[in-house]
């Protein structure tokens, strides 16, 4: 089948959410738990070992059934076996879209042109596994009969930021193999590793689908310059690995045959880390957690595609982005986790959510007439408490917003954990609840403040509050919890997208910008101008002048 094409705004569900919006956009939230004392587990899910509390959201009972029904009325439930069967869904590309089949079971049954592609992935799980444990292991040697003791991973995109946040966030479970990763194409990047390298003990790995990206090429090949200055020809072969589908270029660039791991073209690069895109995660943390990690997908691709909506983590959290989004018209979120092994994680979200559903065709080729795509931001805590949480404490915009913490810690310095997740707590309590006039004048009073100095600084302290938040508690950080993680906000994507009625797995919009750079730099060569506009002439001609 190909998805349901289904503008949202003319389905009954979408209407009624209009007219109840209008009777509901100013309750306050801390008024609804007075009347409601059963509204914290009324709107909250358990499962496994996350617990999702949502009922600090500006909802009622009411809402959550309205937005379920537009989630029928669009054929959700359609939608998702056909992600999940292999069925063209990315139709602008004409491919099906199958990261889901890279964290299943063997003894899965998922067909692509008529063929189960399962055993093919777990042939090459079996090669990432080998490869890993012999370079872990001191097993495969560098050109001096070294053992490596670096990984240097060349991508971008997706063949960058999904290893990089997943080797950041898992580091506590990091082996003795130092792990680097290279890509923007600014040589100042690539000459900063460089500078902490040795050649005879570093391995690179060399991510790119085509083997044609203009930033990946770029940085591989000034790197085997850089290695070439130290070593032979021959010796490319023992130090770079590919993981890409075009195997001529690769040769052609060096690589022995047997070490490029292959590519599918249903995988789409913001989702490609379970694939052999995350051979730096396995060089990292070692394939029994690359394993976990998938494995843990793997558990919230099952509950997503088989939990009812009402049950259904992704769905709910989805449900309540299109809620704020298209309704109360917020326009981003922040992703804000209690954890500073999550520093990278808002910055992975921004590609897959952004380039996803950052669209304003429709799936009929038409344009929308309501927005689409949130933008996505966020720090870890404490960190982002003395930063930019005075803007969503006390600023004008909208800004709901997730916290992501851990149970345990993984070092078991109870003392700093209580005051972390304390902080955590109070936060998306503050926001809540606000801190009224009445109080803050309380607490103004039993300082040496004058009447009427209180007056004047009493409504700078008084936070309104009723800003809304989604609690995801986990009882642990480890390669499956973080599995889940990633796969939840994968789903909450694919969800989106179906009720906006987009298509979320191309990325055309990245195309431009790259074809006019190609043009320019011909330009740069030639010193020709003349076919710029007048302000672009004007920078070109700056920088041909300074550098």
């Amino acid at each position: 089948m190909v998805l349901p094409s289904i503008n949202p705004t003319t389905t009954q569900a979408w209407k009624a959410l209009q007219n109840h919006f209008e009777s509901v956009k100013d309750l306050e939230m801390k008024n609804l738990f007075e009347k409601n004392k059963e509204r914290a587990n009324n709107l909250s899910l358990k499962w496994e070992d996350f617990f999702v509390d949502f009922s600090k959201n500006r909802i009622t009972e009411e809402t959550l059934s309205l937005l379920l029904d537009l989630a029928k009325q669009v054929n959700l439930k359609e939608a998702i076996s056909a992600y999940f069967d292999g069925e063209i869904i990315n139709q602008t590309e004409n491919r099906a879209v199958l990261h889901t089949a890279l964290r299943g079971k063997i003894t899965d049954n998922v067909i692509v042109d008529g063929k189960n592609v399962m055993p093919e992935i777990f042939e090459v799980k079996s090669k990432i596994e080998k490869f890993s444990n012999q370079i872990i292991n001191g097993e495969l040697k560098g050109y001096t009969g070294k053992e490596f003791k670096t990984i240097v991973n060349i991508g971008i995109g997706g063949s960058d930021l999904g290893p990089a946040m997943v080797v950041d966030t898992l580091q506590f479970y990091k082996n003795h193999l130092t792990t680097h990763f290279v890509s923007n194409v600014d040589g100042d990047h690539v000459n900063e590793v460089l500078k902490k390298l040795d050649p005879e003990t570093t391995l690179f790995v060399i991510v790119s689908k085509t083997f044609t990206t203009q930033e990946t090429l770029s940085n591989a090949t000034t790197i085997k310059n850089w290695f070439l200055n130290h070593a032979n020809k021959s010796d490319v072969a023992k130090h770079f690995v590919a993981v890409s589908t075009n195997i001529e270029k690769v040769k052609g660039f060096g690589i022995d045959e047997n070490n490029i791991f292959p590519m599918w073209n249903w995988v789409g690069g913001r989702f490609s880390l379970w694939s052999a895109v995350g051979l730096s995660i396995s060089l990292a943390v070692g394939f029994k957690n690359f394993d976990k990690l998938l494995e843990g997908a793997n558990k919230m691709d099952l509950h997503f595609k088989n939990e009812a909506f009402e049950n259904n983590i992704p769905v709910i959290l989805s449900l309540l982005t299109i809620w704020y989004n298209n309704f109360f018209n917020a326009e981003s979120e922040a992703v804000i986790g209690y954890s500073q092994y999550l520093n990278q994680f808002a910055t992975y979200l921004q590609q897959g959510i952004m380039e996803s559903n950052g669209k304003s065709i429709d799936r009929n080729g038409e344009r929308v007439n309501y927005q689409t795509g949130t933008l996505i931001w966020g720090e870890p805590g404490t960190n982002s408490q003395h930063a930019f949480f005075q803007l969503i404490h006390q600023g004008t915009k909208l800004i709901p917003a997730d916290f992501i913490g851990f149970a345990q810690s993984l070092h078991g310095n109870q003392e700093h954990q209580d005051k972390l997740i304390s902080n955590y707590i109070a936060q998306t309590e503050a926001l809540l609840n606000g801190k009224t006039k009445a109080q803050v004048k309380a607490e103004l009073e039993k300082t040496k403040l004058s009447t009427s100095e209180i007056e004047k600084l009493l409504p700078y302290k008084v936070f309104e509050g009723n800003k809304p938040t989604n609690s995801i508690f986990i009882k642990k950080l480890t390669p499956e919890s973080l599995g889940k993680l990633i796969a939840l906000y994968e789903h909450k994507i694919f969800v989106q997208g179906i009720i906006w009625n987009i298509f979320s797995y191309d990325q055309f919009g990245v195309e431009l910008g790259k074809q006019l750079a190609n043009n320019i730099l011909k330009d740069m060569s030639s010193g020709n101008f003349d076919s710029h506009d007048r302000s672009t002439k004007n920078i070109l001609q700056f920088y041909n002048d300074f550098k």
